[in-house]
């Protein structure tokens, strides 16, 4: 199976791992082909060109040249998701399986939009955080945590994700409204849930592991804190998601994880206050 990268630049850290991640789940059977890439690295990274000689990948000038190549299709873009629109608008309408990198899109609005390519030209799609997949959450199962308490590295629009996906895999995506509640040292908010559950999310300095403090329903408690399982797991849902087409992630969880980090910043600039999700 040959894969195609779409990205906005090539050189950065999903792109330049991915590939290693996906031949070892696969056994060596996807094998990343081609890459196409709006800009070259615009801070001095590696050009398109020279990124496509590191990783024996041929270079694609076009989007649409790359969809027809590829039997499966990355849309990276990681950091730049205001790019996604563009860059997936002609992925999402080829009917062959696409799987679009964190974080989906800026706001829901957006999230609904793109998605609905996919459905109405029945393309498989889905995104997802590689955190969502570390083992600690697995292990722990779904629908099975009253609260959490979240924490991690990175701010609220570009990190946000990795917290928010594993609150929903482990909480349901029954949050209605968003309170923000950090300080000018970091970043925290508390979700609320239909039924009154919560969930609380604070972002950290860089060093700070990502994890949580969760309740069962039980009234036990437990930490986890997200190991390096996650990269393997999740390569390996990817490729079992371009083999079959069956995504493990639904788009509903993808559209409320957008809806709630797009109030979440909307909360930030009126802290106290709660914001509908």
């Amino acid at each position: 199976m040959k894969i195609g990268f779409v990205d906005y630049f090539l050189d950065e850290w999903h792109a330049n791992n991915f590939p290693a991640w996906l031949d070892e789940a696969s056994g060596g059977e996807i094998e990343l082909a081609y890459a196409y890439a709006m800009i070259d690295h615009p801070n001095g990274g590696m050009t398109t060109d020279e990124w496509c000689a590191k990783f024996n990948v041929q270079r694609i000038n076009s989007i649409e040249e790359l969809v027809e190549k590829s039997d499966a299709i990355v849309v990276l873009s990681p950091d730049n998701p205001e790019h996604h629109e563009e860059l997936c608008r002609v992925p999402l309408k080829s009917g062959k399986p696409v799987y679009v990198d964190k974080t989906f899109a800026e706001t829901k609005e957006i999230a609904q939009r793109i998605f609905s390519w996919a459905k109405e030209s029945g393309t498989p799609c889905y995104s997802a955080s590689g955190l969502r997949f570390a083992q600690e959450y697995l292990d722990v199962g779904r629908d099975t945590v009253v609260n959490a308490v979240s924490f991690g590295a990175g701010r609220i629009e570009t990190y946000s994700v990795h917290q928010i996906e594993p609150i929903i895999y482990l909480m349901g995506t029954g949050m209605t409204r968003v309170m923000f509640t950090g300080t000018e040292q970091y970043q925290s908010y508390v979700c609320e849930f239909n039924d009154g559950r919560r969930a609380i999310v604070s972002h950290h300095a860089w060093g700070c592991p990502f994890g949580m403090a969760v309740v069962f329903k039980d009234g036990s408690a437990k930490t986890l804190i997200t190991g390096d399982t996650y990269a393997k797991n999740f390569a390996a849902d990817m490729v079992n998601f371009f083999k079959t087409g069956n995504a493990s992630v639904t788009h509903e969880e993808t559209i409320t994880g957008i809806a709630v980090i797009e109030a979440a910043l909307k909360a930030e600039k009126a802290p106290g206050l709660w914001v509908a999700v």
